[in-house]
């Protein structure tokens, strides 16, 4: 045979093959699995940053605005408070914390144990975000939370600074997010948890973070008791400088608080951080002009208290609402808050030493209720869900705030409670007229 006629006849034999073959590669294309979404790295680099930037909320930004707001002799016990408890939190999250929030399971109240040691968390793993198909590393995620996890038991101590053991606020502070703070994450963020079915919005942490703690914050505050000489002797801040430092961090830290909520680097984002930009400034000029107009002075801890009830309220709101409901939103919490700090407290009578009910427990409340009203598009929001209207979203936002009081206020007496029987709740008097810094710590955040 010819080289010309070999080459004919192989040809033939491989269209004929094709033909042949060509179901069973069209069958084998169609069986192949689609390719599991990759992670973009324009999301992990700005979840990343967001990451970091709540950690700096908590060290130093959190820490020092407490500080600062504490006597002289207390500085370094509230600092020493918040690293410790912010650590502390970090490892329980790995160990059951994770998994108990957001472990899959199918209760509404907490997610079970199948994350337990972060077991099935690997560097392959992901975890979805707000867009079908975009995903980001389950790690970067568990991070995420983390620092959320960490900074909300450090906001509830400035209610009882100053009188409370240093053992015993570490103490309830475990107790507390493993009671209390990962069943509310995981009824409120997770696809299973009671509330998320409900359809209460809280964008990054109304319900979760501030209601949760300022509630709790009230209850130690009357639980401690007040601190020795209240409403005798001078218990001014000692350093409004290291507060205004303080606040200034957790500001800029915001930012990766409210925008990472978003968990992709996309417009929703550029809605969270407009929408923190614009009702912090708000805020912080609202309560100004009130104190201007009560006591004829604008001061430097009214603009800070201004700031962070700006941002407590506009929180659970940053993605959903428009940029002037944002402003209003602003406007109107700093009056609130300013009321409870400066009249309800007193009428009381109960020392709130950081005003962490008065401005995240009040404000938090305002957000996460003010939410189901800034959410309509009408107002320049993003909607509604469905067939959803605002009466409706309301109805549920007031749910999801009496939930929540419910669950930390009675969790949070129960808690202090066991402590109280463990270690005992305050030093004593000799010890908190010394100063916490000295008499827990053996050291002092001035020398002479």
């Amino acid at each position: 045979m010819s080289f010309s006629k070999l080459s004919s006849t192989l040809a033939k034999a491989g269209a004929v093959s094709a033909a042949l073959l060509a179901p069973v590669v069209a069958f084998a294309q169609e069986a192949t699995p689609a390719a599991a979404p990759v992670p973009d790295k324009g999301d992990v680099a700005f979840m990343y940053i967001a990451t970091l930037l709540v950690l700096l909320m908590i060290v130093p930004g959190l820490a020092l605005f407490y500080g600062g707001l504490m006597r002289a002799k207390n500085m370094l016990s509230i600092l020493m408070q918040v690293t410790m408890i912010g650590c502390v939190v970090m490892l329980i999250w790995a160990i059951y914390g994770y998994s108990v929030a957001f472990g899959g399971g199918t209760n509404p109240f907490w997610g079970g144990l199948g994350k337990l040691f972060m077991a099935g968390v690997t560097p392959a793993s992901t975890s979805a975000t707000f867009t079908k198909g975009v995903v980001i590393p389950e790690y970067l995620f568990f991070l995420f939370q983390m620092t959320f996890a960490a900074i909300t038991p450090c906001l509830i101590i400035g209610a009882f600074a100053e009188r409370i053991k240093f053992s015993a606020s570490v103490l309830f502070c475990s107790l507390w997010v493993t009671f209390v703070y990962f069943p509310v994450a995981h009824m409120v963020w997770d696809a299973s948890g009671y509330l998320f079915g409900l359809g209460a919005l809280d964008f990054a942490g109304g319900t979760v973070v501030h209601i949760n703690a300022g509630v709790s914050g009230l209850i130690g505050a009357i639980m401690v008791g007040k601190r020795t000489g209240f409403g005798k002797d001078m218990m001014a801040p000692h350093s409004m400088t290291m507060t205004f430092i303080g606040a200034g961090l957790l500001w800029v830290g915001w930012f990766g608080f409210n925008a990472g909520s978003n968990l992709e680097a996309s417009g929703g984002a550029m809605i969270a951080t407009v929408n923190t930009f614009l009702a912090t400034a708000a805020a912080t000029i609202s309560w100004s002009l009130v104190e201007t107009m009560t006591r004829g002075k604008a001061s430097m801890l009214g603009a800070a208290s201004g700031m962070i009830a700006g941002l407590v309220a506009i929180t659970p709101a940053s993605g959903i609402a428009g940029s002037m409901g944002a402003i209003v939103m602003g406007l109107l919490v700093s009056p609130i808050c300013y009321f409870f700090v400066s009249t309800v407290k007193n009428k009381f009578g109960y020392d709130d030493t950081a005003d962490v009910f008065g401005v995240h427990g009040i404000g938090g409340i305002f957000g996460a209720l003010a939410t189901g009203i800034f959410a309509s598009a009408s107002l320049g929001g993003v909607g509604y869900v469905g067939e959803q209207t605002m009466a409706g979203q309301l109805k549920v936002q007031i749910i999801a705030v009496v939930v929540t009081i419910l669950w930390t206020g009675i969790g949070s007496l129960i808690l202090y409670k066991i402590v109280d029987m463990v270690v005992g709740l305050r030093v004593t008097v000799e010890a908190e007229r010394q100063g916490l810094d000295l008499s827990a710590h053996g050291e002092a955040a001035y020398h002479a």
